[in-house]
């Protein structure tokens, strides 16, 4: 089910701002701090969800390739006066 509503753009600064109404926004699953991507077209202008999440320290190392990233962060070895 589609939802319309109408909203009046307003001057912020040196931006133009549009609000988005409660039920608009949760219809469209966004939250405050979200990041969005949006896309300007003749007939106006786009916004989608940019549907970023932080990645899992899991995520991060299953995706991690030691022949693509080099291996050991510092594989010469001591560079001051740590102690191990």
């Amino acid at each position: 089910m589609r939802t319309t509503v109408t909203s009046t753009v307003r001057k912020r600064g040196n931006s133009l701002v549009i609000r988005i109404p409660d039920a608009l926004a949760r219809k469209a699953s966004f939250a405050a701090g979200q990041q969005v991507t949006m896309t300007a077209n003749t007939g106006g202008l786009v916004i989608k969800r940019t549907d970023r999440t932080t990645a899992s320290l899991a995520h991060l190392l299953a995706a991690f390739d030691p022949d693509k990233h080099g291996g050991e962060a510092m594989p010469s070895g001591r560079l001051g006066a740590e102690v191990f």
